[in-house]
């Protein structure tokens, strides 16, 4: 038990020869902080408008890709009456399209990552097709996040 009580001793000895952090020690971790903050924020912040753009652009690639598959079966790519939505179901105005895949040649259409249905022209103004989103704001042009995201812009 002796030992017992000279190991206590040694610890109670050892512990009030510790200090703390001075006040001084906790400002200059809490500027470095501060900075690091200051620093890091704000480009952590632009990511979720940086992602929903590249979201449309993929979404804009899987969909011309399906929109060639039509053209490669069809012999053209469906009109701007018809729409995406050709994609899913068959049309049924003109021009029908003669070898449509049955199941069609997406599951669904998606929507933009501001969600908005993707706008669809042919023919297109920027290309021999268009498909498109408006961006932010839901209307045509605009800037930054507003700006209109395009298969002409992949």
């Amino acid at each position: 038990m002796q030992g017992d009580a000279k190991g206590g001793w040694a610890m109670l000895i050892v512990a009030r020869g510790q200090r703390g952090f001075t006040l001084l020690e906790v400002m200059v971790v809490v500027v470095i902080l501060g900075i690091l903050a200051a620093l890091v924020v704000p480009r952590i912040i632009s990511r979720p408008d940086e992602a929903r753009v590249i979201a449309a652009k993929q979404d804009i690639a899987s969909l011309m890709q399906a929109l060639k598959l039509y053209r490669l079966d069809n012999q053209r790519y469906p009109t701007t009456e018809q729409g995406l939505q050709a994609l899913l179901a068959k049309p049924a105005s003109a021009p029908v399209p003669p070898n449509w895949k049955a199941g069609g040649y997406v599951e669904r259409l998606p929507r933009d990552p501001w969600g908005n249905p993707y706008q669809y022209l042919n023919p297109g103004v920027r290309g021999e097709i268009d498909v498109f989103s408006f961006g932010a704001d839901g209307a045509p042009g605009g800037e930054g996040n507003d700006a209109d995201v395009g298969s002409w812009n992949l």
